[in-house]
């Protein structure tokens, strides 16, 4: 059962938009990759707002997706496509279906 979870809000800079979507389209493969990652979404509210959500059972798996490939991948391309800092949020999983 899925225990942890993490949700990112990522603000494109003006401009960037399209590149970031493309960042996290290409992402999935990465996702699908972890063993511990059992769920994992890319999301866009509007033109500027994107973010991820990914569930875990266990607060290892979370910790290993935050130190693999897909946060490194954004980190390497946060100066050049952000308008600010992530925003990630370590969340507890209270009930799923």
């Amino acid at each position: 059962m899925v225990q942890v979870a993490l949700l990112a809000w990522l603000e494109a800079k003006p401009g960037m938009e399209n590149e970031l979507e493309s960042l996290l389209k290409s992402a999935l493969p990465l996702a699908q990759n972890e063993p511990a990652t059992v769920s994992w979404y890319a999301w866009r509210i509007d033109d500027a707002v994107f973010g991820i959500f990914d569930t875990f059972e266990t607060e290892e798996g979370r910790e290993a997706h935050l130190n693999g490939e897909i946060a490194a991948a954004l980190t390497a391309n946060a100066g050049r496509l952000l308008a600010k800092p992530p925003v990630i949020e370590k969340l507890k999983i209270l009930a799923a279906k």
